[in-house]
């Protein structure tokens, strides 16, 4: 209660369908002044439908908006008090980037010089003051997303809505906007809801993230929270990378996978299930550990990340599971050396273990 009293929009029991699919299921949501949600989820999860239900671009079926204490549930689009950025970007060929940004102030009845004003204000917010004359087709991919995003911004919304806003551009440019995009969100203070199937773009912008799937969203929490406590099987298999290994359950704290018996710190609920571990939790030594969860392996493969090595090893007394380890370049290097051992010791840490039925 007191998150949803602190929200600045709230959504709550959203549905929508679309005949007889639904594409939003019950869905509620807060998100507080300033802060930046991301939508994360797989194709056809329903998180462009929320946006666009937020916006009003989608009429849900049930269900109530609050944007800043105001019931915006049936309000027309243009009376939401929001910029949105699409990920086409859909700006107009045949005006310069001045005249597209002002365009997002066409329908305020602001004096012309007041227009020019703040479209040079806002060029120069996202770093594009000298361009303001060139037309879209003369400019990068990248500064025709900042500029649609100027022009998102130009009639100062209470709320800014992101749709894929970075999904056309290469990696390398989409990896510095979103550090700009974040920048800039933080400095202006702007209340923000983005939609990304990337996760990594996800954990790197977000305050919080809303990870969807199948008109539902399963889990809210910030990027730690998601990354470290997944909620549920897909959360874990979807944010990050896992290793799955099944199990029996021996008791509260012990679990029995293949031959090996493992500690585990989380009690044991269910009979049989799955195990997961992070990659980068997986502890590898070529010398003997002597913790509970320490066993043999063999080395499989190894792929060298610059930073280190990804590790595939099987484990020894467990048929058919193959654990992936993130190491460092000096243990990959020992263990995929030309004269280098096929083994070596692997421990799983109970602590890093959860278990899901």
């Amino acid at each position: 209660m007191a998150e949803r009293d602190n929200a600045f929009l709230s959504v709550r029991h959203l549905v929508k369908r679309f005949g007889s699919h639904t594409a939003l299921s019950d869905v509620s949501l807060d998100i507080r002044a300033g802060e930046l949600v991301c939508l994360l989820g797989p194709s056809g999860c329903g998180k462009t439908t929320l946006l666009r239900a937020i916006a009003g671009l989608e009429r849900q079926d049930s269900g109530t908006i609050v944007l800043s204490g105001r019931d915006i549930s049936h309000a027309e689009p243009q009376a939401r008090d929001y910029g949105i950025l699409f990920q086409s970007y859909a700006l107009f060929p045949n005006l310069t980037v001045a005249q597209n940004v002002a365009y997002g102030l066409s329908g305020k009845r602001a004096h012309r010089s007041h227009v020019a004003s703040r479209v040079e204000e806002m060029l120069t917010l996202v770093g594009l003051a000298g361009a303001a004359g060139k037309y879209p087709g003369q400019i990068s991919g990248g500064q025709q997303q900042r500029v649609a995003l100027a022009r998102a911004l130009a009639p100062s919304p209470s709320l800014l809505l992101l749709d894929e806003p970075m999904s056309a551009l290469d990696a390398r440019v989409r990896e510095h906007l979103r550090i700009e995009l974040r920048a800039l969100q933080k400095r202006l203070s702007i209340t923000t809801l983005m939609v990304t199937h990337d996760q990594e773009e996800a954990m790197v912008m977000a305050d919080r993230i809303a990870v969807m799937n199948g008109g539902v969203i399963e889990q809210y929490g910030t990027p730690r929270e998601l990354y470290r406590q997944p909620g549920s099987a897909f959360i874990a298999d979807f944010v990050g990378e896992a290793n799955w290994l099944p199990f029996e359950r021996v008791d509260a704290h012990r679990a029995r996978v293949g031959r090996q018996e493992l500690a585990v710190d989380e009690a044991l609920d269910a009979r049989s299930g799955r195990l997961f571990v992070r990659p980068e939790a997986v502890r590898v030594s070529a010398a003997r550990l002597e913790q509970p969860n320490a066993m043999l392996a063999d080395v499989l493969d190894g792929v060298f990340l610059g930073r280190g090595y990804r590790l595939a090893l099987r484990l020894e007394g467990v048929p058919g599971a193959t654990v992936h380890s993130i190491v460092s370049p000096e243990i990959g290097d020992a263990l995929l050396g030309p004269h280098a051992a096929s083994r070596c010791w692997v421990e799983l840490p109970r602590h890093a273990i959860r278990a899901y039925a």
